[in-house]
């Protein structure tokens, strides 16, 4: 899994914000970022994404190799009529969250879940190898073994013979 690096907002950035009052023409875009949570439990991986407002339809989940991508798009509006003013808002989006799975995670089964605006995606966690042991036998062997080697051993011995006598 990926770490990500925490960079403070330098002291004078902060100041400059305080007493600056955006007009809206100025304003920055804000930029839909949804919140989630990564846990691991001893046999799989558990990554929760809140998606207020979307549907499974608005939302893909990716894996590419051991790199696992939530992307999707917003759209939202809002239009409110009263008596005297008019308000329109809308709010949209892309977003894209990846996170690094450890080599060998299943592509097929992960398990991805929607439900009340809440994307739940299983990762099952890859086996790990697990060492074997070799059992080494020391000694002369059994008696079938001996005869076999050295069987071998004499029809050796007397092929390297008769090419010297051709010789």
């Amino acid at each position: 899994m990926a770490l990500i690096r925490w960079e403070p907002v330098p002291v004078h950035r902060l100041f400059n914000t305080l007493f600056d009052t955006p007009t809206v023409a100025s304003a920055p875009a804000r930029r839909f970022a949804p919140a989630t949570d990564l846990i691991e439990s001893d046999s799989h991986y558990i990554l929760r994404a809140d998606l207020p407002g979307l549907s499974e339809d608005d939302v893909n989940v990716e894996l590419d190799g051991n790199v696992l991508t939530l992307s999707g798009e917003r759209r939202s509006s809002s239009e409110d009529r009263k008596a005297g003013y008019y308000r329109v808002e809308r709010s949209y989006g892309s977003f894209r969250r990846s996170v690094r799975l450890p080599e060998g995670v299943d592509a097929e089964a992960i398990t991805a879940t929607f439900d009340k605006g809440v994307l739940e995606i299983t990762v099952p966690k890859p086996e790990v190898a697990k060492p074997h042991k070799v059992q080494i036998s020391v000694g002369t062997g059994d008696a079938e073994t001996a005869a076999i080697e050295g069987g071998e051993s004499a029809e050796i011995a007397e092929s390297a013979e008769t090419e010297k006598a051709a010789a």
